[in-house]
């Protein structure tokens, strides 16, 4: 996992489905090479951190056992 600046062309951020409209807080997420962009939605302009493939598909699968968990 590093932090810093990453280059910001091209790149297609988006939020969860769960955000809210309303200026909650939030993150934005996008795609890139090396694995998954995340930065603040209120703060698009500082840094971003980078983590790989794996580590985000880990955290979806344990953010979606607690959504499944928290129904139950």
């Amino acid at each position: 996992m590093t932090v810093g600046r990453q280059p910001g062309t091209d790149l297609v951020w988006f939020k969860s489905s769960y955000s809210g409209g309303n200026a909650t807080e939030c993150v934005e997420a996008a795609f890139v090479s090396r694995g998954v962009l995340i930065r603040d939605s209120k703060r698009p302009d500082r840094l971003r951190l980078t983590v790989s493939a794996s580590a985000w598909t880990l955290f979806l699968v344990g953010t979606r056992s607690s959504a499944d968990r928290a129904s139950a």
